[in-house]
């Protein structure tokens, strides 16, 4: 019989206590010190640093065309693209969990900041990028940067697919040289943008826009190794220089990085952002250690991120944009990948990209200001294109029932309405689709005795035949939990005898409302006269099920023959052959 666990713990002298206070605060401390850079962050720079300066030069050229392309995507221009990528990705670099992530404005934020800006205006985006970096950075000194990993993998791909989709949608008005006609959708602003289009004048945008996504599309499969993106808009401007065609052009940059300030604050303002800076917060921190977790998997033998960390990075890094006038940013996916791909060991390649980038807009300005939207353009698409995998999405769709609806739900989510209630809504789809995986193998079986159990073979003593048909056994398998309560109180309070032994040695896995519904069917049954034995929980079920009064201590037995043995014993008075004869 088990002791009843409900006694009071022992006291601890207050030398005791003091001593525990002293090692908990020590812990806490360490922790705080796992979030801020250390000497650590270098090691190996001595052995790696050219390789990290040659990966840091490449993913600058990369990230360039994609810093302006994402500056003028959100509606804040090229200028604000180029800020971002550059102190933000500087701030990340250094104080980001990841040794490989690199940070910058990207696709899934723009698609996030376009009802912001048209509802508080262009001016409202810094701020929103602050407190964005707040959220994120309280988020990490929580330690929710776990939180990530129980994301399943169709609801990434719906939202990365999903994302794709609309970042392409975005460039119509680029691609068509009109201006966007304003709406909460983009699909349908697009739409309408393209059915009010003078299409006499559309075909030179148009072209800088096929020209560039040609040239990218034959460099990216022949020629690997140059950077497509930035070859292709260089042709593309020349190209537009030489014939004198008339498209937009990105038009004037400043000449190095504003200075720091901070933006308008108001009670009003701030809380009206409010709901937006917990989107953009969420955003950024799921995206950030999504592209950390890639990053990870592509060099395994490294240090892995720091989840925490990368959090309070990335925060820091928006709050850094912020001061400076730039775009809330994230790690970027496809930058990270390069990085990793070009050699990069340590965070010096994310921080000498965020110093080429300024180099560029140092010395450069006057030849990025010439280079046509269009061009931007037709780079975002080919980096949406990459971003939908036809054949991924083929597979995923023929695979399990639930994968398919919740790839399926997460990628209709992402375009028709905003990316978090599409992650949100996923999430809760693979659960749904997960309790009733587990609820179907729940099973609770009806047995009989005899039955093999790992002590042997179990039947009831051959002094006691006359409790075979007063005695039921029911055998609880899996989860007994707020999915499949209903239906073992059916199962259980189903059975007609005189006692019942409920079987939960294979029972994996008790909440708390498997615990009541445990309840429910213990009273139902001795309501009717019914003496109720469990057998087999292990001690945390056990627990569970005496705290929340599930069942009383002297109603458990580890082993089947102390239970069977226990039901004779309460029967005997009323049902055992002497009372019988009674």
């Amino acid at each position: 019989m088990v002791d009843d666990t409900r006694r009071e713990a022992p006291r601890n002298t207050p030398a005791e206590s003091w001593r525990f206070a002293r090692v908990a605060a020590a812990q806490r401390v360490v922790g705080l010190r796992d979030l801020v850079p250390g000497p650590g962050d270098y090691r190996g720079v001595g052995k790696s640093w050219s390789k990290d300066l040659v990966a840091g030069v490449t993913v600058g050229v990369v990230a360039l065309p994609l810093a302006l392309g994402f500056g003028v995507a959100s509606g804040m221009g090229a200028a604000a693209g180029i800020v971002t990528a550059v102190v933000a990705g500087l701030v990340a670099a250094v104080f980001g969990g990841s040794h490989l992530q690199v940070s910058g404005p990207t696709g899934a934020m723009t698609v996030v900041l376009l009802p912001v800006i048209a509802q508080h205006g262009v001016g409202s985006v810094p701020l929103l990028a602050i407190l964005a970096g707040i959220i994120v950075v309280a988020a990490g000194v929580a330690g929710l940067g776990r939180a990530v990993d129980i994301i399943p993998a169709p609801v990434v791909e719906g939202f990365t697919m999903g994302i794709g989709v609309i970042i392409a949608v975005q460039q119509v008005p680029l691609l068509l040289g009109t201006e966007a006609v304003r709406h909460e959708s983009t699909v349908v602003s697009s739409w309408l943008t393209a059915v009010q289009t003078d299409w006499a004048g559309a075909w030179a945008p148009l072209t800088v826009g096929a020209l560039v996504l040609v040239i990218a599309a034959a460099l990216t499969r022949f020629a690997r190794k140059l950077p497509a993106a930035l070859i292709a808009i260089t042709v593309a401007t020349v190209v537009v220089e030489l014939t004198g065609l008339e498209v937009e052009r990105i038009g004037s940059l400043p000449a190095g990085l504003p200075l720091p300030q901070l933006p308008t604050v108001s009670i009003g303002l701030v809380q009206q952002l409010a709901a937006p800076a917990l989107a953009v917060a969420a955003l950024a921190a799921l995206e950030s250690l999504l592209s950390a977790r890639v990053a990870d998997g592509m060099r395994p033998d490294l240090t892995r991120t720091r989840p925490d960390r990368e959090l309070v990075g990335q925060g820091l890094a928006n709050v850094a944009s912020g001061l400076f006038g730039g775009l809330p940013a994230t790690g970027a996916i496809a930058r990270t990948a390069v990085n990793v791909r070009s050699g990069a060991r340590t965070r010096l390649g994310s921080i000498s990209h965020a110093l080429v980038l300024l180099v560029i807009v140092l010395v450069l300005s006057p030849v990025v200001e010439r280079i046509p939207l269009a061009a931007l353009a037709g780079v975002l698409v080919g980096t949406a294109l990459r971003m939908i995998d036809v054949s991924l999405a083929s597979r995923m769709v023929r695979a399990t029932r639930a994968d398919r609806n919740t790839f399926l739900l997460t990628l209709a989510c992402t375009v028709a309405l905003d990316l978090i209630a599409a992650v949100l809504l996923g999430v809760l789809m693979a659960g749904a689709m997960s309790l009733r995986h587990m609820a179907s193998y729940s099973v609770v079986r009806r047995q009989s005795l005899p039955v093999d159990t790992r002590a042997g073979r179990v039947d009831i003593p051959t002094d006691a035949e006359w409790l075979r048909p007063l005695l039921g056994m029911v055998r609880v398998d899996g989860a007994l939990f707020y999915g499949d309560a209903r239906r073992f109180i059916r199962e259980v309070t189903s059975k007609e005898r005189a006692a019942i032994i409920i079987r939960c040695h294979r029972l994996q896995v008790m909440d708390a409302s498997g615990a009541f519904a445990l309840k429910e069917s213990i009273e139902e049954m001795e309501r009717r006269g019914v003496v109720v034995v469990v057998q087999g929980m292990t001690e945390s079920q056990i627990r569970t099920a005496l705290l929340l009064e599930a069942m009383r201590p002297e109603q458990h037995f580890h082993e089947l023959p102390d239970a069977i043995a226990a039901v004779r014993d309460a029967l005997a008075p009323t049902h055992g052959p002497v009372a019988g004869r009674g």
